[in-house]
Order: C-alpha cells, then structure tokens, then sequence
C-alpha cells in the first residue's frame, strides 16, 4: 500500500509482483513519494524486470563454451553485465523502439530495456567468461573480439563493412572536429566515437552549455575537448587563421577584417582548424542544407587538381550486398562535364575503399531510347557524360544511360542489350543524374531500413571535412566520424593504417 511505502527509508527499492495482479497499481506507487524506485514485471511502464533480459543470454554463453552447469559464479556474471550496460549511453534504436527520446540512467533506467540488442553481446560473453574462469566450460574462447562480432552477426547487427573501417580508424585515432557540439545527436556520438576508440572528438561551442547538455543526457566528457571559437582565450588562433584566409583569398574578396569576423563562425573556424593542421578532419552539422558549409570547405579547402567540382557519397549495406551512391548531396543540375568528373571521383573513392566499382549512369532513359534531338534534360546529359568516360578514360568500368532495373537486373540487362560495358558483371555504384533522384533514392532506402548507412563522404576536396544533418541518427554520425577519422589517418599516412580487399 501507499503507506507501508511512505514508512521505508530514503530512495526505497520496490519490486512489485505483477502477476497475476500487480501488488500495487503503478500509478498509486510512484504517487507515495518521488524518491520511489520501482520495478514490475509489466512491459506498459519502466524498469520492466523479465526473463528475457537473463535466460536467453545465459544459455548463449553457457552453450558457446559448452558448460556442464549454470552456476551462481555465471549467474552473477550475467547480473553485473546487466547492470554495466544500463549505466550505458543508450542508442538511438532503443529510444526509437520504446517511442522515447533520451533514456538514461536513473531512478526510470534501472536496468536496459528488453528490445535492447546490446544485451547478447554484454551477457552472453561475461557467461561464457566465468564458465571458463569457474571450470564449468568444457571449451574455451581465445578470441573475444571475434566471439562479439559474431553474437552481433547473429542478431543481424554486425555490419562487417563498417567494423573494418572502424578498425582502420582505431589503428591510428586521428583528432576529428564536431561543429554543431551543443547540438544532442553530435555530442552523443561524439562521446560514443571516443569510447570506441575512433578519434579523438572535438566540440566547438559554448563550453558551459555543452557541459550542462552533457549532463543532462548523463554523458561523461572525459575523453571530448571542447573549443569555444568566441571565447578570449582563442581570440589568438582567430587572428592567425584570418591572416591565413585573407593571404590565400585575397583576390576573391577576403581581407583581413572580415575574415578575422567569419572565425567567430563554427564552420570557418573548423575548416580553418583543418586547413591550418589543428586538427585532422571536420564534420559540419548542416541544418537546412549543406550549401553554406559545402561552399566554405570549397573556398578554403580547395578541391582536388584535376577536378572541377566535389561531390558526397553514401555507402549502403544490403543484403544484396555493398552499393556506392552519388552524388547525394553538393550539387544540383550538372552538365555531362560535371557528371563526368562526379563519376571518376566516385570510382576512386570505390576504389579507396577496396571495391571494384562497376558504375551505372542512371536515368529514364536506356542506351538512348529517350533521347531526342531537342532534349537538353537529363538522358542526354548522361549520354553526354558516359561517352566522355569512354572516350578519355576507357578502363573504366562504367556504362549508361540506363534505367535502375537495368543497372540492378544483371540478367535483363545483359540480354537487352549485350553490347553494354558491364557485361556479366553486378553493379556496385550508381550515379544519379541530380539531387532529386540520390536524394530521394538514399533516403528511401534508409527509411525503409535497406541496410545500414555511411555517408554522406564528401569526395572531391583536398582535406577531409565531410557534411551532415544535425538530426541525423547517433551510429550515421559515428560512421561518418569513423571515416573522417580513417581517411585523415590514410591521408597522413600514420601509422599502419589501410585498407585490405
């Protein structure tokens, strides 16, 4: 009852039988006192305690080392695991399924949530581990690293493309900027990128309300720097970085004073940590769209000899396999000139990433078919572009204008038309005639869960700063982070970095 509550000690622990009937209705228990800690065995409110955070784990740890019992020593092993995780910083998957936003530790989050899919690879492993460490396992696991990527494959989780990225980046952890820091998605991942081992983050922004943001969420920035690009204290770097910008860009229209003004500006002021080798890479958090920051990174950065333009990249894993999009994000209409310049940077960057790329130029139009004397859309645009690649770079992979079920149907293609480049070979990259069509295409797929995502890369631009929605999802801005990270590491060439096929 509400009065045997109001008589226990402070921040008293109940744990309330529910079934049948629970022993006192949720809302009468929370009502006694606000200091309650409360748990029932009921799903409709929180700190549900069932089973299913326990049994299916245990028997994974204890079948995978092939144990003779469960005993207490695994039982403990899988309380404490239990306990560890939910002092955790929650992903966004768990919010998104309980329909929550910013779940965290407390006197609500006592323990993770039953949908939680990090609960296989936390407890099965800290089973299996005192069932060898208590001499109940009749088999042993040396490889606890592998043994984790393969309780995630299990759970469909595991996204091997990423995990060898990730690797890459944590061989040499390169010093990635963060520019929105104050914003909740960036600061998680942020903290989450320097747990793993990614980078090391830093935030630009106010550090007072960053710190109290950070708190808030209950996040711990004990591995994050944070810059203040107004702050006295680096009204120093300010005046250097704007003697840099107006020396490089004078002739187009920067003098000192307003570049020394424009620091004072996130995206000028990482970009120029970038350009000035403060830093290794910078990720842009954009919020109506991409064009500011993208036309900044251009000025200052510079885009790669060769090239008249940059472009971005998404890369995503189906279960049809690994494909490369572009260009999903910089720019609008192109001419055959542009398209083209966006294909070969494309295949590089396929190419930098171990893949062969086998390119489609996408349009509504096959081979032609659509293509009219007095068309100047985008069937002969791409027409255009694809008999510029033929033309000057004939190794290339590549054919076009084609439709997306030619590009994806190897079979129809090829008996459609068997004088096509791609012959007997499975497309991996599409190039998309504008950002109408990638930009619809990528975010469809990602909204109809296709597979994880990565991106976007920008390509194209001599340094590495890449561009991204403030709301994107926490693991699409630790992805995008890890590749800043190992691009950086790989452009600096530190370390061992690199990639294997």
């Amino acid at each position: 009852t509400k009065e045997m509550i109001r008589t226990m000690a402070d921040r008293p622990i109940v744990f309330a039988l529910a079934n049948p009937d629970p022993e006192i209705a949720y809302s009468e228990a929370v009502d006694s006192r606000e200091d309650l800690i409360f748990a029932t065995g009921r799903s409709d409110y929180p700190n549900q305690i069932n089973n299913v955070l326990g049994f299916p784990y245990i028997f994974r740890g204890a079948l995978d080392v092939r144990a003779t019992a469960i005993n207490e020593e695994m039982k403990l092993a899988a309380v404490h695991a239990i306990a560890d995780l939910a002092k955790e910083p929650v992903p966004s998957v768990v919010n998104e399924a309980y329909n929550l936003e910013n779940i965290r530790y407390g006197r609500n989050y006592i323990l993770p949530k039953p949908l939680d899919p990090r609960l296989l690879s936390a407890v099965a492993p800290a089973v299996a581990k005192a069932a060898i460490d208590s001499g109940a396992a009749r088999r042993k696991i040396t490889d606890w690293e592998e043994y984790g990527h393969h309780l995630k494959e299990m759970m469909g989780y595991d996204n091997k493309l990423v995990r060898r990225f990730a690797d890459v980046a944590r061989c040499q952890p390169m010093r990635v900027v963060f520019g929105e820091g104050n914003t909740d998605n960036m600061l998680k991942a942020a903290v989450q990128a320097a747990a793993e081992g990614l980078c090391f983050p830093v935030l630009l922004g106010n550090t007072d309300l960053i710190k109290a943001r950070a708190e808030s969420l209950s996040l711990s920035l004990d591995k994050v720097e944070i810059v203040n690009p107004r702050h006295p204290d680096e009204k120093g770097r300010r005046e250097r970085y704007a003697k840099t910008l107006s020396d490089k860009l004078a002739r187009r229209g920067y003098t000192y004073q307003n570049s020394y003004e424009k620091m004072f500006d996130r995206n000028y002021f990482g970009i120029m940590m970038v350009e000035s080798g403060d830093a290794d890479a910078f990720i842009a958090g954009t919020y109506a769209g991409s064009g500011e920051a993208a036309s900044i990174a251009g000025d200052i950065i510079g885009i790669r000899e060769g090239f008249s333009t940059f472009a971005t990249m998404h890369i995503v894993n189906t279960k049809r396999g690994v494909f490369f999009l572009a260009d999903t994000m910089i720019n609008g209409y192109t001419d055959a000139s542009t398209l083209a310049d966006i294909t070969r940077l494309t295949a590089g960057a396929v190419e930098y990433y171990a893949f062969d790329p086998v390119i489609a130029m996408l349009s509504y139009s096959n081979f032609g078919s659509e293509i009219h004397e007095s068309a100047c859309e985008s069937p002969s645009t791409v027409h255009e572009a694809v008999e510029i690649l033929h033309r000057r770079f004939p190794e290339m992979t590549v054919d076009g204008e084609m439709r997306m079920d030619m590009a994806l149907d190897r079979k129809l293609r090829d008996r459609t038309y068997p004088f096509n480049k791609l012959f007997g070979k499975d497309v991996n990259t599409l190039i998309f005639p504008d950002l109408n069509s990638s930009s619809a295409t990528w975010r469809m797929m990602m909204e109809m869960g296709a597979g994880e995502t990565i991106g976007p890369i920008q390509i194209g631009l001599n340094k590495p700063v890449h561009f991204i929605s403030v709301e994107a999802p926490v693991r699409e801005i630790v992805n995008l982070a890890t590749v800043a990270s190992m691009d950086a590491a790989i452009y600096l060439k530190a370390g061992n970095c690199r990639l294997d096929r």
